[in-house]
């Protein structure tokens, strides 16, 4: 295994994963102990692991399990208020809390923040999931409920398992991640064949050419592209979505459980 650290030089001893080490160095991102993908570890430490990790996913399925339907939107946690994808992730959150869908994020600040505030302000519900980072991530304050978790696959799970329609704004490679995800699980059929929305056809337009060429490579279908509606619209994305859910699915209420503690 070849593992990568970024060091910078600071004055003292480093105390990496247990170990010391006197080059007067530390890490820029602080490892998270343990390190859960290292490798095997004793069946105890495993079984451990494993019941952390239920028990993450239980804590995500009571808290949402009576939300309603929700709309995912992702997108870049580094764009301020003046930047105008802001501005049209906060405008997908006013619309999509007209549309009476709650709208989830991954909780955090920029494109997140911008979703979950343009639902909070109109009356709808705003949902975070968020994710332990040792930098950059922090909830939002527009949000009605806010999970937070250990581990980004358990994450990815409840953001998919709740929505009906996902929009994939402007980001980086934690955006990309969970818009391939979700276009790998609907490509293959493993969840229903939900809307996908990629906003903004300029920042997009470099990687619908490498998809586009990617079919003619032979590596994906044609009619793969059709799983995606590319647009700078946000009339366009909400009639799309709109379109989809309202003539497949109808929302009933779950029945709430006093024996399960399940809250009114």
């Amino acid at each position: 295994m070849i593992r990568i650290v970024l060091m910078i030089k600071l004055s003292g001893n480093l105390h990496l994963m247990g170990v010391s080490i006197k080059h007067g160095t530390t890490a820029i991102i602080p490892p998270k102990e343990p390190v859960y993908l290292e490798g095997p570890k004793s069946r105890s430490y495993e079984l451990g692991f494993a019941f952390r990790v239920f028990w993450q996913f239980l804590k995500g399925f009571r808290t949402l399990h009576f939300t309603g339907p929700c709309i995912t939107v992702f997108g870049s946690a580094r764009f301020k208020e003046d930047n105008i994808y802001y501005a049209n992730a906060r405008g997908f959150g006013k619309r999509i809390a007209e549309l009476g869908f709650a709208t989830m994020t991954g909780g955090g600040p920029g494109i997140m923040e911008a979703a979950n505030r343009g639902a909070f302000e109109n009356g709808g519900v705003s949902i975070g999931c968020n994710i332990q980072l040792p930098f950059e991530q922090k909830p939002n304050t527009y949000l009605n409920k806010s999970i937070t978790f250990e581990h980004f696959f358990v994450r990815k799970v409840i953001l998919v398992k709740y929505s009906y329609a996902f929009i994939i704004m402007p980001g980086g490679f934690g955006t990309m991640d969970e818009f391939f995800e979700i276009l790998t699980l609907v490509q293959t059929k493993t969840v229903t064949n939900f809307p996908i929305v990629l906003f903004g056809k300029e920042y997009y337009k470099p990687l619908m050419e490498m998809i586009e060429w990617m079919v003619e490579r032979g590596t994906i279908s044609k009619e793969d592209l059709s799983l995606v509606l590319l647009t700078d619209d946000e009339d366009e994305a909400m009639n799309h979505i709109q379109t989809y859910v309202k003539s497949n699915y109808k929302v009933k209420s779950r029945k709430r459980f006093w024996w399960l503690l399940e809250k009114r």
